[in-house]
């Protein structure tokens, strides 16, 4: 190895960017490194601001039971029922179980081509409280099943119907819907020029969750933040296991096991049990080598099946009680990791992935939208199908949409834009965006005109559900 010459003042062995090779993955020098915002703008002319704010569906697009029932190929059959009767309470409900049917429709829209690691299923829902590595709270996305590199503009569509849609459902009037979407796409925006005109690094670092009240003007929901980081604060692996668990005699070894809670927990037979505890060696793997001495201080005691949310009712979903040595509980979940529901969709010009372990995407993609994600994600695979692990109840929160009073929807829609503009200049420069929404309210008032169309879309959807099921076309089970 040759020695490293060093370079007194005063001395140059040529130019400065001769001297300094190019090193891949970085911005080339003296590229044009500063036109990020002129190239969004330039995006303007290809896709007009004005122009998002069209619905044109698809030709071949499925009615909602038969979109109800392709997606649930390949679940636990006898979850569909409680699937169904989820996604009858209501329009924003059904929308929150028709991420797939949204991915088809949005074929029709136009898009910049600029690409950012999607949630995928961003709806106003999909935003909670979680406990970081030192217990303290943070706000951002927390649902990632869907999670795939696309257009950015679909995410930031999804989330603007889903507060038209949670706006309807607490009785607010159909111009407090609109404006709540409007102010979505409107916060979205601002903070993606905030972010633009930031160091990189601490646009990376932007917006501490203390400050998203003040930096989006939502203090109508600082009595609700409140309680709900009240409840999230006790909602504990040691809690849920005080409620769901029961100790176990020492003659049969100690320790404490599941108790079965159906429809939703229930014990499982033990050779799926060993199964599940079977591929926690390979979740080991995956998890950063700095907390494996940390699970190494744990033992298994017990594994059970646990229905889980509204669009993911019918995957397999296991909960895993793990104490250490003085009897403390951990929980992790293990959920089924399918393939991402808008792949089939994806624009032309984007890349799809080949294939590879869905657990793993949901994990990259988690850490690549959210400022501080749970330190024991990995993924495993349980009888030759792909899973996610995480921890379960680590303080997790979350603010119901469709139980805010008319006067915060709007609050809470300026709140999760500004989230998902952070997550999304993650992946994608925010500068581009920025360049392309630009300080004008066009693109906002076409975003909103779209989510108030297709919470149209919706709603009709929901009631062809309802007439499935009245007609018996589909079982369904309400109230679970």
């Amino acid at each position: 190895m040759g020695e490293i010459q060093a370079v007194m003042p005063g001395q140059r062995d040529g130019t400065d960017a001769e001297r300094i090779p190019h090193v891949p993955g970085f911005v080339r020098r003296g590229s044009a490194e500063h036109s990020a915002k002129d190239r969004g703008k330039q995006l303007r002319a290809v896709v007009p601001r004005a122009s998002h704010a069209a619905l044109t569906l698809p030709a071949g697009r499925p009615d909602a039971a038969r979109a109800v029932e392709e997606s649930s190929r390949g679940r636990v059959p006898e979850l569909t029922p409680i699937r169904v009767g989820r996604m009858a309470a209501n329009p924003f409900a059904f929308l929150r179980g028709s991420a797939g049917l949204m991915a088809h429709d949005l074929t029709g829209t136009p898009v910049t081509g600029v690409a950012a690691q999607l949630c995928g299923d961003a709806h106003a829902a999909n935003f909670g409280l979680y406990g970081d590595a030192r217990g303290r709270l943070v706000m951002d996305l927390n649902d990632f099943d869907e999670t795939v590199v696309g257009p950015w503009e679909w995410d930031l569509k999804r989330l603007a119907t889903s507060l038209v849609l949670a706006g309807r459902v607490v009785g607010a009037d159909e111009d407090t819907c609109r404006a709540a979407a409007f102010d979505t796409v409107g916060a979205y925006r601002r903070t993606m020029r905030l972010l633009a005109r930031l160091p990189a690094l601490d646009a990376w670092n932007a917006i501490p969750d203390e400050e998203l009240v003040s930096h989006t003007d939502a203090r109508d929901l600082i009595g609700t933040l409140e309680r709900v980081s009240a409840k999230a604060r006790n909602n504990t692996s040691a809690r849920f296991a005080a409620r769901s668990t029961e100790a176990v005699a020492e003659t049969d070894g100690g320790g404490r096991r599941f108790v079965d809670a159906p429809p939703v927990l229930r014990r499982v037979p033990d050779a799926e049990a060993a199964a599940v505890t079977a591929a926690l060696g390979e979740y080991l793997g995956t998890v950063s080598e700095d907390r494996r001495p940390l699970l190494a201080r744990y033992a298994v005691h017990d594994v059970a099946f646990r229905v889980v949310g509204t669009g993911s009712v019918g995957t397999r979903s296991y909960v895993v009680l793990l104490l250490d040595h003085r009897g403390e509980p951990l929980v992790l979940q293990v959920k089924e990791a399918r393939p991402s529901v808008l792949l089939p969709h994806l624009p032309a010009g984007f890349s799809v992935p080949g294939p590879g372990h869905e657990g793993r995407r949901v994990v990259l993609g988690q850490k690549r939208m959210q400022v501080v994600s749970d330190i024991l994600l990995g993924w495993t695979t349980v009888d030759g199908r792909p899973f996610q692990v995480r921890q379960f109840r680590n303080r997790k929160g979350s603010v119901d949409p469709a139980a805010l009073t008319a006067d915060q929807v709007d609050d809470y829609g300026r709140m999760t834009g500004a989230l998902l503009a952070r997550a999304h200049a993650h992946s994608a420069d925010p500068r581009l965006i920025a360049g392309y929404c630009g300080k004008s309210e066009e693109f906002d008032e076409a975003v909103a005109a779209f989510a108030v169309a297709y919470a149209d879309r919706t709603t009709a959807d929901h009631a062809d559900l309802l007439t499935a099921i009245r007609t018996g076309r589909m079982a369904a089970e309400m109230g679970v």
